[in-house]
């Protein structure tokens, strides 16, 4: 989904789809830090459809592990800074006002990563920055689900999927996600993929607990959707 059929996000996934999830986060992002922000970097940016909200209101630099995904996001946020990098070691050398992960953070799949990724957070914020990270799932609230959507291109392609969420193992860190997909190409072509993806499920005490061990005082919030949202506050020793 995010090498070789890169390409067909924004049928999967278009930025319309974030102008609410963008509302409700943009105060959040403001909030966490002793003053309002300027600098925002994303770890896990993808395609960019939450960024296209987010960039009115802050400068932004995208990082993303896939360079198909990034060319994504280049043509939804030509405006912003892109930079390839995986989250669990990204070095920029640099620091921001805040650091946002979204649900890319679910592909850290055992404590480890997390704490890598926390750690990459943790260097690039600023001292009384913030950082806001919002997983799919806690251990607390999963529950198994099916989902559909899909979107048709102005180019003539189309793209319908089918979403299925569950736990094989509910006393690990994981859980699943596997989706088909139907493709239709311009030419009315149409064929079927599937991808199936392996992502971390802690609980909600788990993500207090490292945001603290990676140097921010950290708070959380159930959200319109009833996802725990994480923010914290880098504190400065």
């Amino acid at each position: 989904m995010y090498r070789e059929l890169a390409s067909w996000w924004p049928l999967l996934s278009p930025p319309r789809h974030y102008i609410e999830d963008a509302a409700d986060l943009l105060p959040v992002l403001q909030g966490a830090g002793d003053a309002p922000a300027h600098t925002l970097l994303e770890l896990g940016c993808g395609g960019g459809s939450l960024a296209y909200h987010l960039k009115r209101s802050m400068r932004l630099t995208l990082t993303d592990v896939s360079p198909e995904m990034l060319a994504v996001c280049r043509t939804v946020n030509p405006d912003c800074e892109l930079l390839p990098g995986d989250m669990r070691s990204l070095e920029l050398g640099r620091v921001f006002d805040r650091v946002l992960i979204h649900d890319a953070i679910m592909y850290a799949t055992d404590p480890d990563a997390v704490r890598a990724v926390l750690a990459t957070a943790a260097r690039h914020c600023r001292p009384g920055g913030g950082i806001v990270v919002v997983p799919d799932h806690v251990r607390e609230t999963f529950s198994p689900k099916t989902s559909h959507g899909g979107e048709d291109g102005e180019d003539g392609r189309g793209l319908r999927y089918l979403e299925w969420v569950w736990d094989p193992d509910p006393t690990d860190t994981r859980c699943t996600f596997a989706y088909a997909l139907l493709l239709r190409e311009a030419d009315g072509t149409v064929r079927v993929e599937q991808d199936v993806h392996e992502v971390g499920l802690f609980h909600h005490n788990a993500w207090l607990a490292r945001l603290d061990e990676a140097g921010f005082t950290p708070n959380s919030r159930l959200d319109p959707w009833q996802r725990y949202v994480f923010w914290g506050v880098r504190r400065r020793d």
